[in-house]
């Protein structure tokens, strides 16, 4: 599995305290072994047909797309991405 990081992503990530970076990662290392393990609670974003959400902890999500071996990490943080994930 590859991961594209967009810029707001990359903004979004920087901003975050240190546990979470680490949380976040330890997140992308399981959604790389697979996508739809039962800890990160990933699932499609309504009223997206192509967006889901996956959880870091109790109060930060990340969003991305799917494409064949591509995850396009979109934003990261609160739940104020939802916003404009």
């Amino acid at each position: 599995m590859t991961f594209h990081r967009l810029t707001p992503f990359l903004h979004d990530y920087a901003r975050l305290p240190e546990k979470t970076r680490l949380k976040v990662e330890k997140c992308l290392r399981l959604m790389a072994a697979d996508s739809r393990h039962p800890s990160i609670m990933a699932r499609k974003m309504q009223g997206y047909d192509d967006l889901w959400e996956a959880r870091v902890n109790g109060h930060y999500r990340l969003t991305f797309q799917r494409e064949a071996n591509v995850i396009t990490l979109r934003r990261v943080g609160t739940h104020e991405i939802y916003r404009k994930p």
